[in-house]
């Protein structure tokens, strides 16, 4: 009996560490899903790996992101 106790102990522990990380997996599928399907939806949207980035006028591109280039 102390044996099942232990293992019973074990995987709770481990359902109390392991269930953040699959409700933010559950959650970010969820999101993703949604805006795929508002992607759809906008037929000129341009969307998808190999989209490039619109530059703001008077903002020079840097090699670091989140740093501003001078100038």
């Amino acid at each position: 009996m102390n044996t099942f106790l232990d293992h019973l102990t074990v995987l709770a522990v481990v359902a109390l560490l392991l269930a953040p990380s699959l409700y933010g997996a559950l959650h970010d599928r969820h999101v993703d899903r949604r805006l795929r399907a508002a992607a759809r939806e906008r037929p000129g949207a341009d969307t998808g790996p190999g989209h490039a980035e619109r530059e703001e006028p008077g903002r020079a591109r840097t090699t670091r992101p989140g740093i501003l280039a001078r100038g």
